[in-house]
């Protein structure tokens, strides 16, 4: 699942700002809708980039399900160093073109990470979570509370697309339920940017 809505007016990353109010809200529904259909998700456990946007959103989830969040940096967005958290007008003023998708692969944010070590990172995350759950024989349901750069990266690694800095995002919106489930030796999409919560009135 995607974090809920944050202040879109900051560079992201490895921002630590938490959620703005509609993004709590959002949270909030998210964590009713998931306790409503417990039957079909049977949730048992709560992981969570420990950024504080995804913390905020996982914390709503925990609330509701009664179960503790298990947070990890693993499950960070993408590593943007410097600008983590700046205003975007005082950005393009010192680090005018300093976007994401203007990087090569291999070249690094100033303090942060590469595209492609930011790809490695998720990629080995997601297997590393797979690997564990074909090890318990799926016994668990998890769910990953992260980011909108995480989940494109896992979108491609499930449809074998190739991914680079500059591929067409899959769409994730806050909130956004994105269902993966192991059938017949492979894990594949169930559900793709499911946000029918964000439709419940409170």
């Amino acid at each position: 699942m995607r974090h809920g809505m944050d202040d879109e007016g900051f560079r992201g990353g490895w921002s630590q700002r938490g959620l703005v109010v509609e993004g709590f809200r959002q949270s909030e529904k998210l964590g009713r809708f998931l306790k409503e259909q417990q039957s079909e998700f049977s949730i048992t456990r709560i992981v969570s980039s420990d950024l504080q946007r995804a913390l905020d959103t996982a914390n709503e989830i925990a609330r509701e399900l009664d179960l503790p969040v298990e947070s990890s940096d693993c499950w960070r967005e993408t590593n943007n160093g410097i600008i983590a958290g700046m205003p975007h007008e005082i950005v393009n003023e010192r680090y005018p073109g300093l976007y994401f998708s203007a990087l090569r692969m291999d070249e690094r944010y100033p303090g942060g990470e590469s595209p492609i070590e930011f790809f490695t990172r998720i990629n080995e995350t997601f297997s590393k979570l797979c690997k564990e759950q074909e090890s318990t024989h799926c016994s668990e349901n998890v769910v990953v509370v992260t980011h909108g750069g995480v989940i494109n990266v896992i979108y491609h690694a499930l449809k074998d697309l190739v991914w680079t800095n500059k591929s067409a995002k899959f769409p994730a919106s806050y909130t956004s339920i994105h269902k993966i489930e192991y059938q017949e030796g492979k894990w594949i999409l169930t559900l793709e940017n499911l946000v029918a919560h964000l439709k419940i009135h409170i």
